[in-house]
């Protein structure tokens, strides 16, 4: 069962020798929330000796560039 629309369950996908490098419930859990949360932008996960040491999330902002800039300038 996967924990989000459209994403697969980790778990779904391992295969008899993956048994001993299974990432966390509480993990997954953080790195697909990390991917929930973003509209654009990227997840980065990093990893060390086999295990998950940080995960970094990168927002990206889309501006429409039909719509006019604001100027709040702080005098």
């Amino acid at each position: 069962m996967a924990i989000l629309p459209g994403i697969v369950d980790l778990k779904e996908k391992m295969t008899p020798e993956h048994d001993g490098k299974r990432i966390p419930a509480a993990i997954s859990r953080q790195i697909l929330c990390a991917i929930a949360d973003i509209e654009y932008g990227s997840v980065e996960v990093v990893i060390h000796d086999g295990k998950v040491v940080q995960i970094e999330c990168r927002r990206k902002i889309r501006v429409d560039r039909n719509e006019p800039l604001r100027r709040d300038v702080m005098p």
